[in-house]
């Protein structure tokens, strides 16, 4: 048998690596060899362990639609609190993700102080972000995590899906945010951004809120 070390391998960005047959002790030795500060995320479902290595795009659409959605908690004075790419993971159900983004928004208080957290006794994320530049999302792991609401962008949109008898179900608005359709408006100033700055549109994004 041939034994690699997890830092033989370089992974391209917009590219992945699945190892098979990884068992949970395994996963659990590659998260801590892996660190927190690094640029790869991963995905773990029953033995399968994905690595993968986003894109610049991926990361820069994921940054602004989370300060937009961060502004938008701001002006209505809801408080929230984001655990960016955190690693979430259920060992009783083999499951393990790092979202691009999430939020404790109705069970902010509930963690609020919190360093760490353990899904067996703590509530997952009220709303993960996936940016699917290279259709990386699991929503499966995330259904099976407990995680109510997903939102998925792929191109110009943002899909909202919303966690029903344990599956997820489209949805035409954000039953967080309901009446906003934020999946509608957000995509706007995504690509406003690139045209007159992220200030400029982060501005022009809360001025809209205040107006509505």
């Amino acid at each position: 048998m041939v034994t690699l070390q997890l830092r033989q391998l370089d992974i391209p960005p917009g590219q992945r690596v699945l190892l098979h047959d990884v068992t949970w002790h395994e996963f659990e030795s590659i998260l801590e060899e892996l660190g927190e500060h690094r640029g790869t995320r991963i995905a773990y479902d029953n033995g399968i362990l994905e690595i993968m290595a986003p894109l610049p795009e991926h990361e820069d659409d994921k940054e602004i639609i989370s300060d937009l959605l961060k502004d938008f908690l701001e002006e209505l004075d809801i408080e929230f609190r984001t655990l960016g790419s955190t690693t979430f993971k259920n060992q009783a159900m083999f499951k393990g993700i790092e979202p691009d983004q999430c939020f404790y928004i109705q069970n902010e208080s509930v963690i609020r102080g919190k360093k760490r957290l353990d899904l067996t006794i703590d509530p997952p994320p009220d709303l993960a972000l996936e940016v699917d530049v290279t259709s990386r999302t699991h929503p499966e792991t995330y259904a099976a995590l407990g995680v109510p609401e997903l939102w998925r962008r792929e191109g110009d949109r943002i899909q909202i899906y919303v966690l029903q008898s344990g599956q997820y179900v489209e949805m035409t608005d954000s039953p967080t945010f309901p009446g906003w359709y934020l999946h509608t408006v957000i995509p706007t100033y995504v690509e406003q951004s690139r045209k007159i700055g992220r200030n400029k549109t982060m501005r022009a994004f809360r001025a809209w809120v205040r107006e509505k």
